[in-house]
This record gives structure tokens, sequence and C-alpha cells, in this order.
């Protein structure tokens, strides 16, 4: 039991630039991360569409100059991960609703909160910039060394827009792991948050060992383009595969940091959707969460198999590599026995959180070979692992974002974003992802090398070219109808009611659409038996 909302707290009324500009709020503060992360998603969207033109048929399409190709690269990997899926995930979804979930008035440290978006936003811009400038980065998201030491490209905006991102990020960790941990509703114990919850927290954890890691290899980068060391040049002493130790030692800890959120917001959708408990709660949290924790910091050597190291490391990670698909099955078992029997109401939000169990499922088992250094000697650098990549954690991570957006849009705004032109743009998400990537699959089993910008050596590939790039044209339809359908509803949409998927979580039964200040019109308090998913009491 708890105690519920009895009044409606006064709302925010009208629009002043000033007070979003100095806002503490943390649901404008997520909504500030929101259009952020949507419009580095724009822009990103585009960069990709220009890679895959220029794929589209063999020989230069749109360039000449391979530079540019590579800055597309450049861009489009380290914006889609670094400003629209983790800002997105953990800027947007756990500002606005981890304190509501929780019972919380607000977060721990506000002030610090709107420092963090704004640091964000600095690194938007500064990433931008990269567009206009004359020597903008054409070093891929990963900035390997040592090219990225001697390019004439400007390296410094990849770095400083690094560290500005990872600040932001530490800032936001230390701040919703304190809300947590001290700012939940009285009686509310450890094993009645939402999984939303979990993961975030989780997230942040990752985050916070991490992001130094990354914050230092790509700094050392820095001193030495600009400042003449020498800490990965191997004629000078230095050691080139030290860098790519040090940035895949949070960079796939960093999948884990999209991923968890990610599987968080399916575990609210799926669960309200079919009005079902969490099946096997604990063993989910325990297990599969902190699983994830334990042991995602020892597999990052698989994105390193072709470099040089011994066997028995190899051999090593890639046990560690197939062991940690047993704490993500855990999480994938109980999504799917959430639905066992569950009322399903098949909404927007739900398409989507049915679709990311597809892509899971695919993602998961194309990451099979690649644990294995037998069969990743043959498939690295390929577009099979572009592919894989794209299912397990850009698709699936983006489709679950995508589908909390709809699931708390009447949250948000008051109003329903369900429309046919939404179920349009998700058909045309669906159907375009699967054009886009399955030919990847193909013919990188067959040797297409990846970041290719001509492919004259393998004209054979260029079908399967094309056919990607109509899968990415049909994406870009579907995610215009799909900000169209969102800026329409928030205008135009019809008026919810305040619980219409009737959750019982406490954003949902205790706050009114959208949340006043303050969050709640009553303290909350919940009793040992309270639960985010108590649907089987009725």
């Amino acid at each position: 039991m708890s105690t519920p909302a009895s009044a409606t707290l006064p709302h925010h009324t009208g629009f002043n630039l000033k007070e979003w500009i100095l806002t503490t709020d943390h649901k404008r503060i997520g909504i500030l991360y929101l259009i952020g992360s949507m419009a580095a998603f724009g822009v990103a969207g585009i960069m990709a569409l220009l890679i895959r033109m220029e794929q589209a048929q063999v020989g230069a399409q749109l360039i000449t100059d391979p530079t540019q190709y590579n800055r597309w690269l450049f861009f489009h990997g380290a914006v889609m991960i670094l400003a629209f899926l983790i800002p997105g995930l953990t800027g947007f979804a756990a500002n606005y609703f981890l304190p509501l979930m929780i019972g919380a008035k607000d977060v721990a440290f506000p002030r610090i909160n709107a420092f963090s978006v704004w640091l964000f936003y600095f690194a938007i811009i500064l990433a931008l910039l990269s567009l206009v400038i004359p020597d903008g980065p054409d070093i891929m998201w990963t900035g390997y060394p040592p090219y990225s030491v001697t390019t004439m490209a400007n390296t410094s905006f990849y770095v400083f827009t690094i560290h500005l991102l990872g600040f932001s990020s530490i800032l936001g960790a230390i701040n919703f792991l304190v809300t947590v941990i001290y700012m939940r509703a009285p009686g509310m114990g450890w094993n009645q948050l939402n999984m939303f919850v979990w993961t975030t927290v989780a997230a942040f954890v990752l985050q916070l060992v991490f992001i130094p890691v990354l914050a230092a290899a790509v700094t050392l980068l820095l001193f030495d383009k600009y400042l003449g060391t020498h800490f990965y040049d191997p004629s000078a002493g230095g050691d080139v595969l030290l860098y790519q130790n040090l940035f895949w030692f949070y960079s796939h800890p960093a999948v884990y940091v999209i991923f968890l959120p990610a599987v968080g917001i399916l575990f609210e959708i799926i669960a309200t959707m079919s009005k079902n408990r969490i099946f096997n709660y604990k063993i989910a949290v325990y297990g599969g969460i902190w699983g994830i924790i334990a042991i995602g910091g020892i597999v990052w050597v698989h994105h390193l198999y072709v470099a040089g190291m011994p066997d028995w490391l190899r051999l090593g990670m890639m046990v560690t590599t197939l062991l940690i698909s047993v704490p993500v099955g855990l999480l994938v078992m109980s999504l799917w026995g959430t639905l066992y029997k569950g009322a399903i109401t098949y909404n927007v939000a739900m398409m989507y959180a049915a679709a990311c169990l597809y892509l899971v499922l695919v993602g998961g088992l194309t990451g099979i070979p690649l644990a294995l250094p037998s069969l990743t000697l043959h498939l690295s650098d390929t577009s099979f692992v572009h592919a894989h990549f794209h299912f397990i954690m850009a698709l699936f991570s983006a489709f679950a974002l995508f589908g909390g957006i709809y699931y708390w849009f009447p949250k948000m705004t008051g109003r329903l974003a369900d429309s046919k032109m939404a179920v349009v743009s998700f058909w045309c998400n669906f159907i375009g992802v699967n054009v886009t990537f399955w030919p990847l699959f193909i013919i990188g089993l067959e040797g297409m090398p990846r970041r290719y910008w001509n492919y004259e050596m393998f004209p054979q590939f260029q079908p399967y070219h094309e056919v990607a790039t109509a899968g990415a044209f049909l994406i870009g339809i579907g995610m215009l109808l799909q900000f169209i359908n969102f800026i329409y509803a928030a205008i135009n949409g019809p008026i919810a009611e305040d619980n219409p998927w009737k959750s019982k979580s406490l954003e949902w039964t205790h706050c009114p659409n959208p949340p006043g200040p303050g969050n709640f019109p009553e303290d909350v308090v919940v009793d040992e038996n309270w639960t985010p998913y108590n649907y089987n009491t009725d």
C-alpha cells in the first residue's frame, strides 16, 4: 500500500527562456537532455545517410577526398554513442523519471545537475564545430594512434569533446547515486525499486569507474600530438597498443552503460503493458544487472584479438566474453517471463519493446562468433562486426529509448503520442533496420571490409550496398515521421488520462501529468508490501 496523490500542484505556465536556461528542475533538465540528444541523433543520422550514399555503388559518388568520408564516420560514431545514446538514456530518462520512481521531490544536488547538462551542450557545440572547421577530426570515434597523432586534422576537438561529456557524466553519476541511496520514499526498500532505477544505478557505477580511464587515454593522445610526448610512439619507447587497451577498457563497459538503462526501460514497458510482476525480480537484479557489472570490466580484449598479445590472454578473455552472456541471458529471460500469461496491450511503446526482444536476440547470437578468437581472425574489421554492433547496441538501445518516449509521453506532456503516423514510422524503422543491416552481415562473412569509402576491389558486393542504402533511407523516412509525430502530439495530441497505462509505479500513481515543482502533492510513503509491479493483487 502507499499514500496516493490527493491534489494537483500548480504546473509550469507559459514559456520563459530564462527559466529554462537557469533551471535546476530535474524534469526540465531531463527535457533539455532529450532535445540535445535528439538533435545530435538527427545530425549523426544525416552522416549515416551520407556514408550509405557514398557506399551505394562502386567508385566515388559524393566526394573525391576520402578524408571527408572519415569525418562522416567520426561524427556519426562519436555523436551517436556519446551525444545521443548515453545522454538520452542516462541524461533524459534518468533525470526525468528516476526521482519520480523513488518518490523523491528532487535530486540530491540540483545545481550540479544543471551544470552537467550545460557541459553536455558545450560538448554538442564543440562537436558541431568540427563539421565547419577546415581541419575537422577524421579519426573515427576510436581515435586510434598513430593516425590520430600524425594526421593534420584537429584531434583536440575530439579530446575536449570527450572531456566535457565525461565530466558531465561523472557529475550525473554522483548526483543520482546519492539521490537513490538517501532520497527514497520512507518505507521503500532496495527490493522495491523499479528495474529502471536498478539498471540506471548500475550504469552510473560503470561510468564512475571507467570514464577516468578514457579521459586519461585521450589526454595522453593530446600530449603526444601537441606537446611532443611519446606515450604511444614505439620508436621512442611508447606503446601504440596501450591506447587501444585503455580505450576499450572504458568503451566496452560503455556498451553496458547504454544497454542496462535500455533494458530497464523495456522492463517498465513490458511489465505495465502485460500487467504482470517482473519475472524472477531478484535473479534479474542481483544475477543479471550486477552480474554484468562484475564481469563487464574484464572482457575488453575481445576488441583486440587481432592485435599483438599472448595466446593465453585471448583464451582467458574468450571465456569472460562468453560468460557475460549468462547475466545478459538472465535479464532477457526475465523480460520474456514477464510477458507470460500477461494481458498485453499492443500500443506503440509495446511495439518498440517487442522489436527490442528481436534485436537483442539477433545481436546476441551474432556476437558469439566474435567472442571466439578463431572466428574473429576472419571476421575482424568486416561489415559483419559493423552489423552486429548496430543490432546489439545502437538499434536495440535506440528502439528502447523511442519506446520509452512513447510510454512516458503522457507523463511529460499530458497528451498521447500513439497515432497512425506513429505506427507507420515504427514499421518504417523496423523494416528499414533489417533491410540495412542484414546485407552487411552477408557480405561481412564474404570479406567486405568496414569503413571503406570506395570498394573497387569488391565489385560483387555492390548490390548488397544498394539494398542497405535503400534500407537506410527507409529508416530516415521513419525517423522523420516520428519526430513530426512527437511535435504534433505535444501540441495537438489527444489529452491523456492521469494513468493511461494503469501502471502501479509512483510516477504514474502519485503525481499529475506533467508533474509540477516538488513532483508530488503529498509526501510519498510506501509500506513493505508495495511494489511498482503489484498487478496480480487486484
